[in-house]
């Protein structure tokens, strides 16, 4: 079962006191915020209770890979390397975490010191729509393998000059 990406859409206003504790516990806590979760029932849930300030779709492994290589972050401010993972868990590389990870046999917690949260950038050209579901060409809900494409433009590096 491949994970899933979690990305927070809409900001801190307005919003059910219900979703407010479900985003805290799943750790979103700011708009473009990224959590990669197992797909299980708890997770279905959850999500069932923030659909409407969130985006998720599943992932594939190389896309678990690249957020984590270029989002990753280390408690004590820094960025994750292949040396970091091995050293603090049992994995020997970011590409075999995120494999684990894909298969659902390893989350991003089990490795000691890394934040459970990839802080990213708005994406390029903006969101589809903030108060509209994904199904009426909004941003909100599921989107299934559709997620990658927002996470590229998510992580794709500014043109110079504009």
């Amino acid at each position: 079962m491949p994970a899933l990406a979690i990305v927070r859409v809409r900001g801190h206003a307005k919003i059910q006191h219900g979703a407010v504790v479900t985003m805290n516990m799943m750790k979103l806590t700011r708009v473009n915020q990224c959590v990669v979760l197992p797909q299980n029932d708890t997770t279905k849930g959850m999500l069932q209770v923030v659909k409407d300030y969130v985006t998720w779709g599943e992932l594939s492994h190389e896309t678990v890979a690249r957020l984590l290589f270029q989002k990753g972050e280390v408690t004590g401010g820094g960025k994750l390397t292949d040396a970091f993972v091995k050293e603090n868990s049992k994995y020997t590389s970011i590409l075999s975490l995120a494999k684990a990870i894909d298969k659902g046999e390893a989350r991003i917690t089990d490795v000691k010191g890394l934040k459970p949260v990839l802080r990213l950038p708005p994406p390029r050209h903006g969101y589809e729509g903030t108060k509209h579901a994904y199904v009426d060409r909004g941003s909100l809900g599921y989107r299934g393998p559709e997620i990658e494409k927002l996470l590229d433009r998510m992580l794709a590096k500014p043109v110079e000059g504009k």
